[in-house]
């Protein structure tokens, strides 16, 4: 660990599992993109947005496809494809399963705020629970079927319905690590999908003699072949690329047009992101730590550091009062799963990256993790004049549960 380094502008290192560059300078190439943000012409780049969008307009009964969900960028979107851009799009939503009835109220707003036409996919419960045990065994991932589902079923859709174009919202590589610049346009693959959110396994090749999976359950997770994204023409684009993004002012936008709602996390100040999902800044969000040494508290620190909304020493002071704090809903996901709570600590501890963690004794463990290697230079400051608006809360009628299908107010 002793060769890591740090970007001396955001709280990134060398070892995030995108990848990362330093220039010469000591700043990442995280940084050295978004800077970017700053200095393209954006309305050359809409522009250029119109000119990619014109052959899809009215081609069929619906211009593009859009994935969504019940949080995350879905409203903003939408709010620029269909308000903006004047667009008739096709949502296509899939069922994580974990669903809060937060989420729900607001897939069930943005349906009629939006009027669309809206198809979810629900997977059989079981086959997703076999997945999920899996890919938690093998990978430290509750999230991969979720991952895998949400980047097949919207081409799916498209070769289905013969709709050419998807339109998604940020590239994730480019927003956190630099991975491309905005110029480079680039657009969704197989082999980014593969990479980086299946852990370079494709779903045909989950089935081993310790699991009661086979490729008949798995076809709702398979991307099309290349023969039928070639034959219908099949592209997704990135609206990062061409809209300058910024996920704080577009939710707050988001809240005041179209009554968004939020919630309050304990693992991070950001209450946007993920309010959809019982696991995903909880349980989700521990197995991250455990793996790479941070969590999503990072992520959203280094996006504000970018902003120029908080400064390195405030991100650090709440990346540490957020990343240790324990995750709330492990009952509800260990109900559904059916194991024990027991039982998911010791599979999760078979995860953590001796790099940052040493064991103590049988249940305890020391973070050495990344967060603690980076040097500051000030005291310990309360971060002013930076608020995240909180107007509901994840449950409903003080009780948890998941709602593993719902399509109105509940």
């Amino acid at each position: 660990m002793s060769d890591v380094r740090f970007c001396k502008n955001c709280l990134y290192s060398s070892d995030h599992p995108l990848g990362i560059t330093f220039d010469e300078e000591g700043i990442c190439s995280g940084c050295r993109i978004h800077e970017e943000k700053d200095s393209l012409d954006w309305n050359k780049r809409w522009n250029k947005l119109e000119s990619i969008l014109k052959p899809y307009r009215n081609k069929t009964k619906y211009d593009c496809i859009v994935p969504i969900t019940g949080s995350q960028d879905s409203y903003f979107i939408m709010h620029i494809v269909k308000k903006k851009l004047k667009l008739n799009p096709l949502a296509v939503s899939f069922n994580k399963y974990f669903n809060t009835p937060l989420g729900i109220k607001n897939l069930a707003n943005f349906r009629s705020t939006f009027n669309v036409d809206l198809i979810q996919q629900n997977v059989n419960p079981k086959i997703t629970k076999e997945i999920t045990k899996s890919t938690l065994r093998r990978f430290g991932s509750i999230y991969w079927p979720i991952l895998a589902g949400q980047t097949s079923f919207p081409v799916q859709c498209a070769v289905r319905f013969k709709i050419p174009l998807i339109i998604w919202g940020a590239h994730q590589g480019m927003e956190q690590v630099g991975m491309f610049s905005h110029k480079h346009e680039v657009e969704m693959t197989r082999r980014y999908r593969k990479d980086h959110d299946l852990f370079g396994v494709e779903a045909d090749q989950l089935p081993t003699i310790f699991d009661s999976l086979t490729k008949d359950d798995l076809w709702q997770f398979r991307y099309p072949d290349d023969s039928s994204l070639n034959k219908n023409s099949i592209r997704g684009i990135y609206l990062g690329n061409y809209v300058r993004w910024d996920p704080k002012a577009q939710h707050e936008e988001m809240i005041e047009k179209y009554n968004y709602l939020t919630s309050k996390f304990k693992r991070t100040f950001d209450c946007y992101d993920y309010v959809d999902c019982f696991n995903y800044m909880n349980l989700h969000d521990v197995l991250k730590l455990y793996k790479h040494g941070y969590s999503k508290v990072t992520d959203h620190a280094c996006r504000e550091i970018r902003f120029g909304r908080i400064t390195r020493d405030e991100a650090l002071d709440l990346v540490k009062k957020y990343e240790l704090v324990e995750p709330d809903y492990i009952d509800l996901f260990c109900d559904w799963l059916g194991i024990s709570e027991q039982s998911l600590n010791f599979i999760m501890d078979q995860h953590r990256n001796k790099n940052y963690w040493k064991k103590r004794d049988s249940r305890k463990w020391s973070f050495r993790g990344l967060s603690s290697k980076i040097k500051k230079d000030g005291k310990r400051n309360k971060v002013k004049n930076f608020e995240f608006k909180i107007n509901s809360r994840l449950e409903y009628k003080q009780s948890s549960m998941y709602l593993t299908v719902g399509k109105g107010f509940p």
